[in-house]
């Protein structure tokens, strides 16, 4: 027999189109990469927060010590949640120490935007970020001169 406390952070993995579908239903994502990997791309969801799991230091990857903090401030433990990383491993860190810190409904998201990105599912690029400003840089011209 396990312990009881065992079955309740117990990680559920689930593949990108599973991911894109609870996205789609309303769930929110985590994207736990660094900010500069978030800047190069990342998953094109709704309500979308970046909050690193591991920080790049000279002396190699460290655990970002405000991450549950950081996401609790943005999250209640109730919230639905997708959670993903490059390729799945940070993600899986990430989504067991949400459980244990009680957020009841947290997804790891396995394979990651990598994943994603293969399978042709939608992403936010910086140059993306870019047009939709001059989109509406031109709209508010257009408005302006009425």
């Amino acid at each position: 027999m396990g312990s009881i406390e065992s079955s309740g952070s117990e990680v559920v993995t689930i593949d990108v189109q599973a991911a894109k579908d609870l996205l789609k239903s309303g769930y929110g994502y985590v994207d736990v990469r660094t900010v500069e990997e978030y800047k190069k791309g990342h998953v094109d969801a709704e309500k979308i927060l970046n909050i690193p799991y591991l920080f790049n230091t000279p002396e190699g990857r460290v655990k970002n010590p405000q991450f549950l903090q950081e996401v609790s401030s943005a999250c209640n433990k109730e919230d639905l949640l997708v959670v993903g990383c490059q390729s799945g491993v940070r993600s899986l860190s990430a989504t067991t120490d949400l459980l244990t810190a009680g957020f009841k409904h947290a997804n790891n998201m396995g394979g990651g935007y990598h994943a994603w990105v293969e399978h042709h599912f939608p992403v936010t690029k910086p140059e993306d970020a870019g047009k939709n400003n001059q989109e509406v840089d031109q709209r508010k011209k257009a408005e302006d001169e009425l």
